[in-house]
């Protein structure tokens, strides 16, 4: 899937779930809060009607209702009134409030619903017993059951005479008659929610568009560099786009400047080449001659400078090709212990030169994905190494173990050690100090090459003194 449609979908599944969250919850507070309203208006209304029926429940003789009193005139002519009230665009006609009274035992006295209860025991119904008991009394019965718009609200009041209560106002209103305002109210919403939503998917869909556009500018820009392309500005982008693009930039002018200088490097060390065999081959013949003996010694240091010269010259060109690699060419699974000693066998005769015995400390069968040619390089530069610093007599210590899943060859030769200034510079290209017994140093680039070797196969190279010597550790994954 391509990152506009990731985006693009990630802003909808985000958009479509907030914004289906935010209407459910808005759409049902609705509800409730004209009911918490109604209910508001109600209170104050059988409150009112209280204070209005007073006189005329408590000047009833025992066993009478209030038919034919004042309240119940006022009452009956609230009934008959006629209405037309335009609410917000919608038209009401209708008066819809219920009025019941009961006494103090909850027998109705007045009743101006359509089936009127006078004379029944309301006693039992919550709005009028704990209306009597001194709490709040109120309820809620449908009509039909099951119909939650068939729902009748009620809420009572107390009517008190000299601190006693001589009776009950109830005050009951349908739901159905507002339901059309809460009908009207979730359309709305429902409406703007649509709305916003829908003017949250274009946003999204131009932001999306505007990123991707830009995002692909930095693509081609980035086709460009690797093709090779002449060096074009970077695209004018705004932000941390803009920053990503100018940081490609910086990175393409080092690339390359690098690449240059490796190109430079390369040609130099080939033409290098030339000369030095030359050279290498006229201090071979002012050897074989017989010539003065510092004529003679002059031809051996030809030629022994140009065997390091060479020497250097093949180390480099080998380090640079590493460096240009980015892992092994020819990986393929082998026996590490197997290839440790294909690398001993040249170096036996040298071995027994310089009376140097082998100790394999740890040996195990491991296996390791490497590229045979480099990891055998690696190796080689490794031994050469030790075999330089490692005095006559003494023992080099060799081991193979698997470590956390890693393949880890450690070799310890019994020389002098690393100073501690030079730890830091220690497998750096160039850097080397000088073997025991002379002032000669080494070109500095063996470690540095088992270095890259490793880096290519995912592994790494550390050190450490042994007190006498260097052990070097050679990690790589196991197969």
């Amino acid at each position: 899937m391509r990152l506009g449609l990731r985006l693009l979908f990630g802003f909808f599944l985000i958009a479509g779930l907030s914004a289906f969250v935010v209407l459910r919850l808005v759409l049902a507070e609705v509800k409730p809060s004209v009911r918490e309203v109604m209910e508001d208006i109600m209170v104050d209304t059988a409150n009112l009607l209280a204070e209005l029926a007073q006189d005329d429940i408590a000047a009833l003789p025992a066993g009478a209702d209030l038919a034919g009193s004042r309240f119940a005139q006022r009452v009956q002519d609230y009934a008959q009134r006629p209405v037309d009230a335009h609410i917000w665009g919608l038209r009401k006609q209708s008066l819809d409030f219920r009025i019941y009274v009961t006494d103090a035992q909850g027998r109705v006295l007045l009743d101006s619903g359509p089936r009127p209860a006078v004379g029944e025991d309301y006693s039992g119904w919550r709005d009028v017993a704990r209306t009597l008991r001194g709490d709040y009394g109120a309820r809620s019965t449908r009509l039909t059951e099951g119909d939650d718009r068939s729902s009748v609200m009620y809420v009572a009041a107390p009517v008190r005479r000299e601190g006693a209560v001589i009776g009950v106002v109830t005050v009951a209103k349908p739901l159905a008659t507002v339901q059309r305002f809460i009908d009207r109210a979730e359309r709305r919403i429902l409406i703007a929610g649509l709305a916003l939503l829908g003017l949250s998917m274009a946003l999204g869909v131009a932001v999306t568009l505007w990123l991707v556009w830009h995002v692909r500018r930095l693509r081609d820009y980035a086709r460009q560099v690797q093709a090779g392309q002449p060096q074009q500005p970077p695209p004018a982008v705004p932000g941390e786009l803009g920053e990503l693009a100018r940081a490609m930039a910086a990175m393409r002018e080092r690339l390359d400047g690098r690449e240059h200088i490796e190109h430079t490097v390369r040609a130099l060390t080939h033409e290098l080449k030339s000369p030095l065999a030359a050279m290498r081959g006229a201090g071979e013949l002012l050897q074989d001659e017989l010539a003065p003996a510092d004529r003679q010694r002059f031809a051996g240091q030809v030629v022994a400078q140009s065997e390091r010269m060479g020497e250097l010259v093949e180390r480099l060109l080998e380090l640079s090709k590493l460096e240009m690699q980015q892992g092994p060419a020819h990986p393929q699974r082998l026996r590490f212990d197997a290839l440790v000693e294909a690398v001993l066998a040249p170096l036996r005769d040298r071995l027994q030169q310089q009376d140097l015995t082998l100790l394999w400390l740890a040996r195990e069968a491991l296996e390791v994905n490497a590229d045979r040619e480099l990891l055998a390089l690696a190796l080689s530069n490794l031994f050469s190494n030790a075999l330089d610093f490692a005095p006559a007599g003494s023992l080099l210590e060799l081991s193979l173990q698997a470590v956390d899943g890693r393949a880890v060859f450690a070799l310890r030769d019994q020389g002098p050690g690393v100073p501690p200034a030079a730890w830091p510079q220690l497998g750096q290209r160039f850097f080397s100090t000088a073997r025991p017994g002379s002032l000669r140093k080494g070109s500095g680039l063996g470690l540095a090459i088992v270095r890259q070797v490793a880096a290519l196969h995912g592994g790494s190279l550390e050190f450490e003194p042994a007190e006498p010597g260097l052990r070097v550790r050679l990690s790589l994954p196991l197969a």
